[in-house]
Formats: structure tokens, C-alpha cells, sequence
């Protein structure tokens, strides 16, 4: 299967590296050099094109994934900062009857905790003296802050029923590949859950998973979760 990268930083360079493993080859990377203002977004280009992931900047994700779904390629991206356009963005796939992945975070590790997280939630809603905290920290390259990982942690919390205050924090130092964190505390006790990621690979792996699941047929818009979990 042939796949496109739109974004050639460190993960990009990732991606293409394990792409093999997926039944992927990169026959197509767009970056700077040759798509700074679009240009890149051909049919020729995108013609025996399997599956494209998105990693770029927020700024730019709007535009790159509107002219995706307008040429039919399937389309997984791993951008986050971005999520004030996703519907816009999402009509744009379903117009086109074309899959679309999307998710704050690949790491199927991060998604396995946002359900810990979750069900956390869920069973402290109903006690009041529990008070939570939000918390993440990335390496200082990173955008956005918070993350949009940390953000899709708190929404989940709230969706679980945990309907009070949650103090949010961010920090952006070094070279730090990711950590978020949910605490509960009460006076008695208290409860803290962590995911550390060690290196990108786990955002690669997670991406290509998604990509392979779009490249054999499926259609439609999709957290990452939604069909993580589905298998």
C-alpha cells in the first residue's frame, strides 16, 4: 500500500521508518520544500495513494485536510490544536465519502488510559470531599498548551459525570515526549493517575494502525478510540 506524509518533522521521519511493519511504503512527503503554499495537493500526486497521515502545525492543519478530503484520500491526522474546525472538517470527509481518522493523541497506551481515567471519574462524581487536579508536560517545541491530549482527558472526566472544578496546568520544558496526569484528593487520601510516554513511537504506531484500518475499505469519521476499541 502506498501512503502520503503531509509533514516531514521528527515524527514524520518516524512514521516512514515504521510504515514497512504496517504494509505501508512512502511514495509521497509533503513538507515545506515542496507544498508551502498547497501545491502539492494534486491528483497526480495523491493518485495510487493508499492512505495519508497529517502531522504538521495547527495553523495549518485546517487547510491540508479540507484539500484531502476534496481529492478522496483517506486521512489520518495526528495535529492537535486544530479541533475549533473539526466539524467543518468532518463534513468536508463525509461530502467526499472519504474515511477520516482524527484524535488529540495515537498512543493507544493514552487512549487506554483515558478510560482509566474515566471510570475514575465516574466513581468519585458522587464524593464531594474529592477534588481534582489536570495536569501535562511536553517538550518545549509543542504549541498548543494545554495539550489536546490533557483537554480530552478532562471532557471525559466531565462526560463521566464529574461535575466539579478540575485546576488545569501545563508546562513546556526540554525535550519531555509527553506526561499527563489526573489526581484526587481528599483529606483522607489521595488517588493519582499518570501516563509517561517514552518516545513519539507510540503516537507512530498508533497513527499507521489507524492508517491500515482506513486503506482496507472503511468509510466515515472516526475518533481514534471509536475503532480502537472496536476489534
Amino acid at each position: 500500500m502506498n501512503l502520503a506524509l503531509v509533514g516531514y518533522g521528527k515524527m514524520g521521519r518516524l512514521l516512514e521508518q515504521l510504515a514497512p511493519e504496517y504494509g505501508f511504503q512512502v511514495t509521497l512527503v509533503l513538507d515545506i520544500k515542496n507544498n508551502s503554499a498547497g501545491e502539492g495537493f494534486t491528483a497526480s500526486n495523491f493518485k495510487d495513494i493508499s492512505a495519508a497521515i497529517e502531522f504538521t502545525m495547527p495553523e495549518a492543519a485546517n487547510a491540508n485536510l479540507t484539500r484531502l478530503a476534496e481529492l478522496g484520500v483517506p486521512t489520518v491526522c495526528g495535529t492537535t490544536g486544530w479541533f475549533a474546525h473539526l466539524e467543518v472538517v468532518k463534513s468536508c470527509f463525509d461530502r467526499n465519502h472519504t474515511g477520516f481518522v482524527y484524535a488529540p493523541n495515537f498512543s493507544i497506551g493514552v487512549n487506554t488510559f483515558q478510560r482509566v481515567v474515566a471510570a475514575a471519574a465516574a466513581l468519585l462524581a458522587a464524593q464531594p470531599e474529592y477534588e481534582a487536579w489536570a495536569w501535562e508536560i511536553h517538550h518545549s517545541a509543542k504549541k498548543d498548551a494545554p495539550s489536546g491530549t490533557l483537554l480530552k482527558l478532562v471532557d471525559e472526566m466531565k462526560q463521566a459525570g464529574y461535575a466539579r472544578k478540575i485546576d488545569v496546568a501545563s508546562n513546556r520544558a526540554g525535550t519531555i515526549a509527553g506526561t499527563h496526569e489526573i489526581g484526587f484528593d481528599s483529606a483522607a487520601d489521595t488517588i493519582t493517575l499518570r501516563h509517561t510516554a517514552r518516545s513519539r513511537e507510540g503516537f507512530a504506531r498508533g497513527a499507521l494502525w489507524a492508517a491500515r484500518w482506513l486503506a482496507s475499505g472503511q468509510k466515515g469519521c472516526h475518533e481514534f478510540s471509536q475503532i480502537l476499541f472496536r476489534r
